[in-house]
């Protein structure tokens, strides 16, 4: 593993964890089998988003790499390969635990450089994945966020959400909180094969009503429509009746994309499972990662017709932070001093 490479005195990249600082653990309970741990300190937690990116945000926090939710499309699959892990069946098992997220991410929220920009999580993989229910480091990063008052947006497919309910609440008090649970289809059938560690679609819109019970607004992201799979109309009626019925406020559907490193496996497992469509496929996605446009606005609109008839609105637009500045002796604002806002 490429470890030597990734710490500090090393001649390779930037460094991104301390020296010594790597710890391997293999738990045998059955909730853990087959899944190695990599506990590692990290050197920083508040990552910014590459400019190219398509990401509607621009700094995420990231206390995991590799996901045990294993599902066989995830974009974030390249991003073992920097660690010289496989990321294919290593991608679902090798996890990598930044068990000092918390306490950087306090330290990180309190520089003067540090402006208070919103921060996403689960954007990369997921924050409340099995591991979190080890290592708890999401209650420590929340009290971060809400002690600073920092906006912040988590999107999950895990329900291990509503343990942190209480702190979301409080969060929500103080700044602006977005929670949005990925839920792409409702088949069974396909769920179990494409998504095998996740919860159940039914589990997940249940975390989403345990969520607007309790008061905290939660979206739908409805990812990945999947082409031939997860796209009839049908498939996408059930899919939004039942992402409705559970009182999420918005839904955003979203299609397969596939990135290199989630491209192969994920191409592997369809010529496995569904040969006959690889050539279709291989149609489909000729011109890169995305699936044709004309493909994507037809999906969008099927969607969002689907979701004025059963009554979802779209997401409102994010209010101010309601943390101010502290103000100078005077009774002025600090010099430079901004009213950050979501949007």
């Amino acid at each position: 593993m490429r470890w030597e490479n990734l710490t500090e005195g090393s001649a390779g990249p930037a460094a991104l964890f301390g020296a010594d600082a790597v710890v391997t653990r293999t738990i045998d309970t059955p909730e853990f089998r087959g899944i190695t741990f990599h506990e590692v300190r990290a050197r920083s937690i508040v990552n910014r988003v590459p400019g190219a990116s398509r990401m509607p945000f621009e700094w995420t926090v990231n206390p995991y790499r590799g996901c045990s939710h294993a599902c066989v499309y995830c974009f974030a699959r390249k991003t073992h390969s920097y660690l010289d892990l496989d990321t294919g069946l290593g991608f679902d098992s090798q996890i990598v635990v930044k068990t000092n997220a918390p306490d950087l991410l306090r330290r990180e929220l309190g520089s003067p450089r540090w402006t208070g920009a919103h921060i996403a999580m689960g954007t990369n993989v997921d924050c409340y994945q099995r591991a979190e229910g080890r290592y708890r480091l999401m209650p420590g990063i929340i009290e971060a966020l809400r002690d600073r008052a920092n906006p912040f947006s988590i999107l999950t497919k895990g329900t291990l959400i509503l343990r942190d309910l209480p702190l979301l609440r409080e969060a929500a008090e103080v700044t602006e909180v977005g929670i949005s649970v990925s839920v792409g289809f409702t088949d069974t059938g396909l769920w179990r094969t494409v998504e095998p560690g996740t919860p159940s679609p039914a589990a997940r819109l249940g975390a989403v009503r345990a969520l607007t019970d309790a008061g905290i607004e939660c979206g739908v992201l409805m990812a990945p429509v999947i082409p031939f799979l997860g796209d009839s109309p049908e498939q996408l009626r059930a899919t939004v009746r039942a992402v409705a019925e559970a009182g999420a406020t918005s839904v955003t559907p979203l299609v397969l994309h596939l990135r290199p490193g989630a491209r192969e496996w994920f191409t592997a497992w369809l010529g496995a499972h569904h040969p006959h469509l690889v050539p279709r496929y291989q149609r489909m996605y000729a011109g890169g990662s995305y699936a044709p446009t004309w493909y994507q606005r037809r999906i969008t609109r099927q969607v969002h017709e689907l979701a004025a008839e059963f009554g979802i609105g779209p997401a409102r637009r994010g209010e101010a932070r309601k943390i101010v500045a502290p103000e100078s002796p005077d009774g002025s604002a600090p010099a430079g001093a901004t009213q950050l806002s979501l949007l």
